[in-house]
């Protein structure tokens, strides 16, 4: 294992963001300040209790996670497709480094980003709801193995992306309507029986109930269902990359 490689690569990524801080921090801390300020306070207004939790405090968890896979799934994405859109994807590749070395470089920023901009959220929302993490360790692991995950997920998507449009498209297409969907901002049990049934389909309901229940001890499915489906998920897209892979993929246009 090249590990002087896989720190290249991993610092170059974190360089990256430091260039772009307000692009990669300081916008998506605004973003979710407003979600507490439109759901949390207007809304929340209206809605005191969720199952025995202020409705502010109960959104916190669902808004942690909804910006940990967007920006994860971003950033993964992002950080190869860039490389192979100015060609500089050839430089790594012409250097001495397996693509085992590149995926943990690239997916180990990703993760790393998007769990610094998760952990900025965590800390941003005690300002405006009080927080108690009843299961710490399970948080850790429900943040690491969602941020690894995804950050995954979307170096495969940076992988297949031929242009910019594709490399937008599930991020922006597919991801927001199943985590809207997923008990971000509410309790499937509020729906009725039907759409209930409808919301076990949705993966992003398993993620959102597991961290909810590290947070309060509620969750709307079983925590250990919810970290099963997590790794399940993860085995499936390391299972997806391998054989892409092993079929002679290779990182160019």
């Amino acid at each position: 294992m090249n590990f002087e490689a896989i720190k290249s690569i991993y610092s170059f990524e974190m360089a990256r963001t430091r260039r772009t801080l307000l692009q990669s921090v300081v916008s998506p801390v605004i973003s979710t300040s407003l979600y507490f300020i439109v759901f949390g306070a207007a809304i929340g207004s209206r809605i005191h209790m969720v199952d025995g939790i202020s409705y502010g405090a109960f959104i916190t968890p669902g808004l942690i996670m909804l910006t940990l896979l967007g920006q994860c799934i971003s950033n993964g994405s992002f950080g190869i497709y860039f490389p192979k859109f100015t060609g500089t994807i050839y430089e790594v590749l012409s250097a001495p480094v397996a693509m085992t070395e590149i995926v943990l470089g690239y997916v180990g920023a990703a993760a790393t980003k998007g769990m610094m901009i998760g952990l900025i959220i965590l800390l941003t929302a005690n300002f405006f709801v009080d927080i108690t993490i009843q299961h710490p360790f399970m948080m850790i692991l429900f943040f690491v193995l969602t941020a690894v995950t995804f950050s995954l997920f979307g170096f495969m998507i940076g992988i297949w992306a031929g242009n910019f449009e594709q490399l937008n498209l599930i991020p922006m297409l597919v991801v927001p309507p199943l985590t809207f969907l997923g008990g971000s901002f509410y309790s499937i049990n509020m729906l009725p029986p039907f759409w209930q049934a409808v919301s076990h389909l949705n993966p992003v309901l398993y993620l959102v109930s597991g961290f909810r229940w590290s947070f309060y001890g509620i969750a709307d499915v079983n925590p250990v269902l919810s970290l099963a489906m997590i790794t399940l998920f993860l085995v499936i897209c390391l299972g997806v990359l391998g054989w892409i892979f092993r079929t002679g993929y290779r990182l160019r246009n």
